[in-house]
C-alpha cells in the first residue's frame, strides 16, 4: 500500500538545522511532485516547498526562501526538506505529499520545534 513516513524531525534552537526526510512506497514516486507543507496549532496548513517529479524545478513560501531547500533522490523514493537557520516560528508539524494528477498522498508528519 502507499506509505509516506517522514523523519528527521525533533527539538532544535533558533539557528539550526534539521534535515527531514520522506521515504516512500507503493507508488512510482519517480512520477509524482513532492510537496513539503507544515502546520502551526491554531494555524492552517501551509505549503513550505514543492518539487517536480524530476527534480528540475522547486519552489519555495516566501517565509523559507534561502532558509530551507527541498531536494528528492528518485534511486531511493526519498524526498528530503534541509531547514537552516531556524526560527521559532518554524515550530509546527511537517508533513510531506505526493501529488500526481488527481492523486494525492500524506505522510503522518514529523514535529520540529524551535526553541532555546
Amino acid at each position: 500500500q502507499v506509505q509516506l513516513v517522514e523523519s528527521g524531525g525533533g527539538l532544535v534552537q533558533p539557528g539550526g538545522s534539521l534535515r527531514l526526510s520522506c521515504a516512500a512506497s507503493g507508488f512510482t514516486f519517480s512520477s509524482y511532485s513532492m510537496r513539503w507543507y507544515r502546520q502551526a496549532p491554531g494555524k492552517e496548513r501551509e505549503l513550505v516547498a514543492a518539487i517536480s517529479s524530476r527534480g528540475d524545478n522547486t519552489n519555495y513560501a516566501y517565509s523559507v526562501k534561502c532558509r530551507f531547500a527541498i531536494d528528492r533522490d528518485n534511486a531511493v523514493n526519498t524526498v528530503y526538506l534541509q531547514m537552516n537557520s531556524l526560527k521559532p516560528e518554524d515550530t509546527a508539524m511537517y508533513y510531506c505529499n505526493a501529488v500526481f494528477s488527481f492523486l494525492s498522498y500524506w505522510g503522518q508528519g514529523t514535529q520540529v520545534t524551535v526553541s532555546s
